[in-house]
This record gives C-alpha cells, sequence and structure tokens, in this order.
C-alpha cells in the first residue's frame, strides 16, 4: 500500500504547480519563465532519465536492435501527439502575433494534459512497482518525478486558465491530472501487472519520448524563440536543467 500513497502523493505536486499559479498574478514574465522552466526540465529528462532507461530496459540482442526498437517507439509517440494536433480545433502554426498565442496556448494545454495523464499512469505504474521492490529507491524516484511535475503543473494551469478564464474548469482538469499518477499505481496493484510490466514499462517509455519530444521541439521551443524577456528564458531554462541534475544526483544513491 505505501506504494499506492506515493503514487497519490505525486500527483499532488502537479496541484502545488497549480497553486504557484493562482496565487502569483498570472503574468507574461511568469508563465515565460514556467515555459522556460518546463523546457529545461524536458530536455534533461529525456536525455538523462527516461532515454538510458528505455535503452536498459529494452530486452534485445544487440544495441543496434535496441536504438531501432527506441528509434521506432519515439516516431510514434511523437506521431501520436502530431495526430492528436489535428483534432485540436483552433491552433495556429504562426506564433508571432497575441491572437494566435491565446490559442497556441490553449492547445499546449489540452495536448500536455493528454500526454501527462498518458505519462503519469505509466509512472505510477513504474513507481508502483519500484517501491514494492525496494521502498528508499521508490520514494527518491517520486521525488524525482514530483518536482518535474511542479512545472507542468505550472505551466497546465497558467495555459488553460489563460484561455478559458475559468478557475473552476482548471482545477477540475489539474486534479484529473493529479490522479491519474494514483491510477497507475492502481493499475498494477490491481491486475498485477508485475509480470508483464517491464514490458509495458519500456513501450511506454519510448512512447513518452516521443510525446516529450514534441512537445519540447514543437510547442516550448518556438515559444521561447519568441519570449519577449531572454534573461527569463534562459534563467528558467537553467534552473529547469539544474532540478534535474539535482533530483538525479537524489536518485543517484541508490541506483
Amino acid at each position: 500500500m505505501d506504494g499506492l500513497l506515493l503514487t497519490l502523493i505525486l500527483g499532488l505536486f502537479i496541484i502545488v504547480g497549480a497553486c504557484i499559479v493562482f496565487l502569483t498574478k498570472n503574468n507574461d514574465k511568469f508563465i515565460e519563465f514556467s515555459i522556460a522552466l518546463a523546457a529545461g526540465v524536458i530536455f534533461m529528462l529525456l536525455w538523462i532519465d527516461i532515454l538510458p532507461e528505455a535503452y536498459e530496459g529494452i530486452e534485445a540482442s544487440s544495441g543496434w536492435w535496441k536504438a531501432l526498437y527506441i528509434v521506432a517507439g519515439t516516431l510514434i509517440g511523437f506521431c501520436l501527439l502530431k495526430g492528436l494536433d489535428h483534432f485540436i480545433p483552433d491552433h495556429e502554426d504562426d506564433l508571432t502575433t497575441d491572437k494566435d498565442d491565446h490559442a497556441n496556448l490553449k492547445h499546449i494545454g489540452l495536448i500536455s494534459s493528454v500526454a501527462l495523464v498518458l505519462h503519469n499512469i505509466v509512472e505510477g505504474m513504474a513507481i508502483y512497482t519500484l517501491t514494492i521492490s525496494d521502498f528508499t529507491a521508490g520514494i527518491m524516484a517520486s521525488l524525482g518525478v514530483g518536482l518535474h511535475n511542479i512545472p507542468l503543473g505550472m505551466v497546465i494551469a497558467s495555459t488553460f486558465y489563460q484561455t478559458t478564464k475559468d478557475k473552476k474548469k482548471t482545477w477540475w482538469l489539474i486534479i484529473l491530472i493529479s490522479l491519474s499518477t494514483f491510477l497507475g499505481g492502481l493499475i498494477v496493484y490491481v491486475f498485477h501487472f508485475m509480470e508483464i510490466m517491464s514490458v509495458i514499462k519500456t513501450i511506454s517509455l519510448t512512447l513518452t519520448l516521443g510525446m516529450l519530444l514534441y512537445i519540447f521541439t514543437m510547442e516550448l521551443l518556438p515559444k521561447m524563440m519568441h519570449s519577449k524577456n531572454k534573461k527569463i528564458t534562459i534563467s528558467g531554462c537553467l534552473l529547469g536543467v539544474i532540478l534535474v541534475l539535482l533530483t538525479l544526483l537524489m536518485h543517484g544513491h541508490h541506483h
């Protein structure tokens, strides 16, 4: 049950992120900062955490096959989000004007939410599985995951609220997303997925890789390029990088 409790707590970090947004005045600087922060976090997670983990998880005869699996999974994840793109209305590719910016934010919020829910379910499954085998490692991994949920909660709350101007809706979305990690843990707990867990985890890791890559390259990067305050963007990005390095250092003690 400890594992389930951890997955529940993990989701709360997303709520913390949302609180930060609603307690501070929802200004552009703050959003630019959180987008840069998320970009830094996602970039680092991709390279340092998710990619190596996916690589380790794949049971293949040679490194070439492993690489092939990862590329395939990543492409599928990338294309999944690209596909979702087409179903999400009023998305302008041009990020230069304010009107388009508004539509674009809505779209980032929605896409990130879908990716995040999927991602959190998987993460919940992984962390629950890890906690059962090694409680301390589970707590460390949770801390790492939790910390990167804060900026994600911030980005989703700020983008969603900016477009809907509806606090209630935003909170419902945030609570829904925050529960998805717990749902992942619950799935493993109920169905005893331990046996096929490694397969599921590896497949979903490569998909997550593609999804995050998509959010980073197609959504966050263009926004950072158009940011008016370069200093804020750079410092946000650096902070994201440092956050991940710190959590991974804590992580590393248990690997």
